[in-house]
């Protein structure tokens, strides 16, 4: 594109691959043409010489590349009408620079006049020379460029190329063409002159940069270092960068990374030249860093090639990143825990079922009197076998926080109180026993019973990790956390909590049995040593409690376990508890009629038999619908609900009896389960012996909570 030409034009051509650039050469080069009474006030205020009548006009040609810029040279030559000057930019990929593509058009024309214009020392005059030859046709335009120094050099060049035409032209009057072209040389050289003079001011802001630069390095939050291209070595680091690596100043500057050690791979120092060689960014490259005291840090690196007083050198910024790896690590945990326990709860509810079957046929059986020695044993043996893997169920249960638990308000110091003696018995002569318990502290609201499972479990995990013996501490404390303090373990939060800690001076563990610690049947005890369910009953009694567990441990270093249970406002109540109605199965018998809602077989099976053997008239049901359909058909009024608590089909246990409770305002109700108070909701308050039936269980402890329940006033009578 050009602008249009007139016959007292001058042609000029700007090669450039930004149109922006262009357009910046049309407005200083070919503006409106000013009233002629507004630019004779203006030489008048600012004390100029008064603008002639006539100004040089420019016609401005756009080439984007260098080989589009020589063929319009060549255009313009076979037309008779050849450019005046050129302004080149150096830089214009893909194809010829800017020297590449002067030195093609002057090989053309070699009297066109030239402006280089660059932002950037891509090359020194000396380098230019020897690419281009000696000439008083080129002038280096640095940058951004001033409009005036435009203005000045394209009236300058033009004219310098307007009198070398006429001095070729007019060869007899060469004299007169000399002095003309002396004095344009001398306006030029004025002009040279005050663009030297100009240069020295953008040196000087240059410098003014500089320190800009160094003031805003020296600021910065994250460690930043240039370090030489060739050798490696640190010329400059910030106070981020010694405060990350624990060196001092002096001991990095002039030295390097791997005469430092303070790669812990030094391959990284090796693989991040080579991305550079290549042309590859270099972005937040994971790298660990071993600081001056030998700690270990994780970082995110990267790396910019500049220059920096002509020698290319490498800008490296590094962003300390370990605690929130730490984070990510301890969250991942976490998150592995939750689905553990998922898993475990499911496996424990369904083999629950399959112990209920199991004990309740064998205890039947047992009841018959005209068993032989033989079979009596047998049945014992499968009795006994159920009841030990119902343990292990409970564990699990209590890993994942699906257990029923009875909580009220509860000092920790009193069931340290009362577990001392036996605690001191339990870890032999050879373990001290230490107390640091803060006095006065609030309560928690919390399940004694499982807090003295929790405090069991740790104290038996320190005692086998000092089998030579040793000392044991058990310490309470309040703690106060607030969102910063929280922010280290993602479990935590802000608020008021009790500390218990539990800390040995035993073998201690590495990161790898920390990272597996909690999880269920891992153990790092020999074979029959323990089924690795303590820690893990310990973590899902914490969890359920609303609190969370923190470990430390070094091999050779002992363990401390901290415990951290929130603190509750709520006052004890006084209530004990209940005691069992007599034992005699006698006196469990009954005529009420039971409505069983079981989705495993076997186990309403076993519900309907023994019912049925003491008298009860029972109605069964596999869900919630069937159950709604068996009591709108029922032929006689049902006394006693006994449902489990999750079942298919869309109708859970508890929203079954809301249902039925809405019917019959009399109806008892009795929830079972291999799991999970929780499921029925927050507002069911259930109670093992009372309105809840845990499994597995025996005929005997089912006849006693059926005949309980039904006995009870109908004012106090569980109603779900």
């Amino acid at each position: 594109m050009s602008t249009a030409p007139t016959s007292d034009t001058l042609r000029l051509l700007v090669v450039d691959d930004n149109p922006a650039i262009h357009d910046d050469f049309r407005k200083i080069l070919c503006p409106p043409p000013p009233k002629a009474d507004l630019a004779e006030v203006e030489a008048v205020l600012f004390d100029q010489p008064v603008p002639a009548p006539k100004a040089a006009r420019f016609q401005i040609d756009s080439a984007f590349q260098g080989q589009e810029g020589l063929a319009k040279v060549q255009q313009a030559l076979a037309e008779g009408r050849p450019y005046a000057m050129a302004f080149v930019d150096v830089r214009m990929p893909p194809g010829w620079d800017g020297i590449e593509t002067v030195g093609h058009i002057w090989r053309q024309y070699p009297e066109l006049q030239v402006v280089i214009c660059t932002a950037h020392a891509d090359y020194s005059w000396d380098q230019i020379v020897q690419k281009l030859g000696e000439s008083d046709n080129l002038v280096i335009l640095k940058k951004p460029f001033d409009n005036v120094e435009v203005m000045q050099l394209a009236h300058a060049l033009t004219k310098k190329w307007q009198l070398t035409r006429q001095a070729s032209a007019r060869v007899a009057d060469l004299d007169e063409a000399v002095r003309l072209r002396t004095e344009e040389l001398t306006r030029s050289n004025a002009q040279l002159t005050a663009e030297v003079e100009r240069c020295a001011e953008v040196e000087t802001a240059l410098r003014q940069s500089e320190v800009r630069f160094h003031s805003a390095f020296q600021a910065a939050s994250v460690a930043m270092a240039i370090l030489s291209a060739e050798t490696q070595r640190y010329f400059d680091v910030n106070d981020s960068f010694i405060a990350l690596t624990g060196f001092e100043r002096d001991e990095v500057i002039g030295n390097s990374p791997k005469g430092l050690n303070l790669l812990a791979d030094p391959a990284v120092c090796d693989q991040v030249i080579a991305e550079l060689q290549a042309g590859r960014p270099v972005r937040n490259h994971a790298c660990r860093i071993r600081r001056k005291n030998g700690g270990l840090r994780d970082t995110l690196v990267s790396v910019e090639l500049v220059s920096v007083g002509g020698e290319k050198c490498l800008l490296s910024v590094m962003s300390d990143v370990t605690d929130q790896r730490r984070l990510e690590t301890q969250l991942r945990q976490s998150q592995k825990m939750e689905a553990i326990g998922q898993l475990a709860a499911g496996v424990a509810h369904d083999f629950n079922n399959l112990l209920t079957v199991i004990r309740g046929h064998a205890s039947l059986q047992l009841a018959r009197p005209d068993l032989d020695a033989q079979v009596t044993g047998s049945l014992e043996q499968i009795r006994s076998a159920s009841e030990r893997a119902g343990a292990l169920t409970r564990q699990l249960l209590a890993f994942s926080r699906k257990q029923v638990v009875q909580r009220r308000p509860l000092l920790l110091d009193n069931v340290i109180d009362r577990m001392h003696s036996m605690l001191v018995r339990f870890i032999g002569e050879t373990i001290t026993l230490e107390r640091d318990c803060a006095p006065g502290l609030p309560r928690v609201f919390a399940d004694e019973a499982s807090m003295e499972q929790v405090l069991m479990n740790l104290v038996v995990n320190a005692r086998d990790a000092m089998p030579e013996g040793g000392a044991l501490r058990l310490a309470t404390r309040l703690a106060q956390l607030d969102a910063a303090a929280a922010q280290v373990n993602p479990e935590a939060r802000a608020g008021r909590f009790i500390c218990l800690s539990v800390a040995d001076t035993g073998v201690g563990m590495d990161t790898s049995v920390l990272a597996r610690l909690f999880e269920p049947f891992f153990t790092t005890k020999q074979t029959g040593k323990g089924t690795g369910l303590g820690l893990s009953t310990v973590y899902g009694i914490v969890k359920q409690h609303e609190g969370w567990i923190e470990v430390t441990s070094k091999p050779g270093a002992g363990s401390t376990f901290r415990i951290f249970l929130p603190v509750t406002d709520k006052k004890p109540d006084g209530t004990g508890d209940t005691a069992f109605l007599p034992s005699s199965v006698e006196l469990f018998k009954g005529t009420e009629t039971v409505l069983v809602v079981e989705d495993e077989a076997g186990v309403r099976a076993f519900v309907k038999s023994t019912l049925a053997l003491h008298g009860y008239q029972v109605l069964e049901a596999s869900d919630g619908p069937e159950a709604l359909f068996v009591w709108q058909n029922a032929r006689q009024p049902i006394d006693l609900l006994l449902t489990d608590m999750v079942m298919p089909n869309g109708l859970s246990g508890s929203q079954l009896a809301d249902r039925l409770l809405k019917k019959s305002e009399s109806l008892r109700v009795l929830f079972t389960s291999g799991y999970s108070s929780e499921l029925a909701g927050e507002e069911a308050c259930l109670q093992d012996g009372v309105n809840f039936l845990p499994k597995p269980y025996e005929p005997v402890k089912l006849l006693k909570t059926v005949r309980r329940v039904l006995d009870a006033e109908l004012d106090d009578a569980p109603r779900g």
